[in-house]
Order: C-alpha cells, then structure tokens, then sequence
C-alpha cells in the first residue's frame, strides 16, 4: 500500500523559492504517475504539475510555467516539486498525489507573503 507525505512548506516572501518534497512507502514511485494539487482556502483544488514515473513526461499548468520545476529521484522514492519566483497567489495547501490510483498525501502549507 503506497503512502505518501509532503513536507518542505513553510513561509516564504513573494520572489522567494521553495522546494516540496513527495517521499513514498509501502510501494515504488517508479510504478506511479505523482501529480501536485493545490487548494487555497474558498477555491477549489487544482492541479499544478505531474510526472509520469515510467519516462519522466512532465505537465505544468499555465500558472506556474517556467516558476515550477517536478522532478523525480527513484532512489530516494521521492517526488520534488521546485518552486522559484513565488506569488502570493501560490499561497495554498499543497498536495502529492498518485491520483490515477487514489493515493494522497496529506498536503503541506505554503504561503508566500511578505
């Protein structure tokens, strides 16, 4: 059974950079598609990147295009999520999620302010 957990948000002024991390146990990433959802409090949830875990094909939602960056580390099992040049409007719960299969983390805050 897969499980996911989020860590690496926190508090970051406008400009600034974080790096979100995706760590998996109980199965392979390699096996998975991970994809990073979003969800600021009032909006609904969206999605902001993917990576397949077979070839590393990547997609970025037009929001966060040349800011955001998903890589995939197998032997660390783990999924980052890059992200430079932080708006305000990034501030949200971010989640990993292997979301064709159902499995998700349980999200980790970002919020960028200054």
């Amino acid at each position: 059974q897969l499980q996911l957990v989020e860590s690496g948000g926190g508090l970051v002024q406008p400009g600034g950079s974080l790096r979100l991390s995706c760590a998996a146990s109980g199965d392979t990433l390699e096996y998975y598609a991970i994809g990073w959802f979003r969800q600021a409090p009032g909006k609904e949830r969206e999605g902001v990147s993917c990576i397949n875990s077979r070839d590393a094909s990547t997609y970025y939602a037009d929001s966060v295009k040349g800011r955001f960056t998903i890589s995939r580390d197998n032997a660390k099992n783990t999924v980052y999520l890059q992200m430079n040049s932080l708006k305000p409007e990034d501030t949200a719960v971010y989640y990993c999620a292997a979301f064709t299969a159902g499995y998700w983390g349980q999200g980790t805050q970002v919020t960028v302010s200054s």
